[in-house]
């Protein structure tokens, strides 16, 4: 059987969550970001993709 492989992004939390919506901070937090230029990598499936979408003016993401 044949491997599927996703796309992997990296995302970067580049603006403060104090003045973001409480909902927001908590897909922030989901994505395990916790400070500035804090940086993790995800798969690129729809859940994560909704949740940045969400967030957008909150992170930045790269191709990885």
């Amino acid at each position: 059987m044949a491997k599927k492989t996703e796309n992997k992004i990296k995302v970067t939390l580049v603006k403060s969550t104090i003045s973001a919506l409480p909902q927001h901070r908590k897909i922030v937090a989901a994505l395990g970001l916790k400070k500035l230029n804090s940086s993790k990598i995800h798969n690129a499936n729809e859940a994560i993709l909704g949740m940045i979408n969400k967030i957008s003016y909150l992170v930045k993401v790269e191709n990885v």
